[in-house]
């Protein structure tokens, strides 16, 4: 017996039930990304005068897009509309905003000038010039008995705004920055805030020594809840009659601040920017291949995102994955 699990919505739309979906081409192509054998789950969203439906939802090799997996990076982006959200709230100034007084009982005894001068948005785009604390220094980092500090305390290679530093400890100074004008745990904002799009849920979410939620990694949820939080961004933040994340906020976070030093694409804050199906999208990237491209509506196409999760202990970069992935969305979005 085939272990794949095809999943379609009852209440699809006519044009979109069951007998459409292979006449439109996604049959075929969900059934061939069962080769890529990482791939545990694929589900589509599209936009329509209803506030949108899930298309399809499939899991592969004995998944389903309903179990809860480790989103890694992927959740990068989710910290970053939790910043738009604070500062459409009032809590926070801007991406301008700089962090040093924000976090001034962790700073270093003696800190580099530079670290006066680094913002929100420079944390949000990895500009912050700070020694990255991921690749080979994550495992020292997260052995730290203070995140926060370490972070801080990390020497600078190079100014505050210059070329991508990709590192985890940015977006936990964010994560670090939120909990404090909160004065909440993170969790239970992140339930509060992005709770209001329906079938959003966070099902675990590790904390660093100090029970700070980590800010851009290992956070747990299921498939079909990142892409929840994509329709969302694919309508400019509105759900179920709501703006949950402020549309100009997501309209700053895709704006090129930098350029990806793994892929050589734009990136803003929290998402690498691309194209898919000849058409421009944005994209969450996690270890491993944890996917969310979203693609707002335009004149003539309708808003579409596609959440894919793949095993979180393989690579998904060196070894040509994620390429495969972005083929996959790229044959669905043309396909749709």
């Amino acid at each position: 017996m085939n272990r794949r699990t095809l999943i379609l919505t009852a209440a699809l739309a006519p044009a979109l039930a069951a007998p459409n979906l292979a006449r439109a081409g996604l049959g075929p192509i969900l059934d061939q990304a069962e080769e890529l054998q990482a791939l545990r789950n694929v589900a589509i969203w599209c936009d329509d005068d209803d506030g949108g439906h899930e298309v399809a939802a499939q899991g592969y090799h004995g998944f389903t897009p309903d179990e809860a997996t480790n989103i890694k990076s992927a959740s990068k982006s989710i910290i970053s509309a939790m910043a738009g959200i604070a500062i459409g709230k009032g809590l926070l100034e801007g991406p301008d905003q700089k962090i040093a007084p924000l976090l001034r009982s962790d700073l270093p005894a003696d800190p580099d000038p530079r670290l006066a001068e680094v913002t929100i948005g420079q944390l949000l785009s990895m500009q912050a010039g700070l020694e990255r604390q991921s690749g080979p220094n994550y495992g020292r980092w997260v052995g730290s008995s203070n995140w926060v500090r370490a972070a801080l305390a990390a020497p600078f290679t190079q100014d505050p705004g210059g070329r991508m530093q990709y590192s985890t400890a940015s977006t936990h100074l964010v994560a670090a920055i939120l909990t404090r004008v909160t004065g909440r745990p993170l969790l239970e904002v992140a339930r509060d805030w992005l709770g209001q799009i329906p079938g959003f849920r966070i099902t675990g979410w590790d904390r660093d020594p100090q029970g700070i939620y980590m800010g851009g990694n290992q956070m747990a949820m299921t498939t079909r809840s990142l892409l929840a939080f994509g329709a969302c961004c694919a309508r400019q933040g509105k759900a179920a009659g709501r703006q949950v994340i402020p549309a100009s906020w997501l309209h700053d976070s895709w704006q090129r601040r930098t350029t990806s030093v793994f892929t050589g694409q734009g990136y803003g804050y929290g998402w690498f920017l691309t194209r898919i199906g000849s058409r421009p999208a944005r994209c969450a990237w996690g270890y491993g291949g944890q996917m969310l491209y979203v693609m707002p509506a335009t004149l003539t196409r309708p808003a579409v995102a596609i959440a894919m999760t793949s095993d979180p202990d393989q690579p998904s970069a060196d070894n040509g994955y994620r390429i495969s992935l972005n083929r996959l969305a790229d044959s669905m979005v043309r396909a749709i």
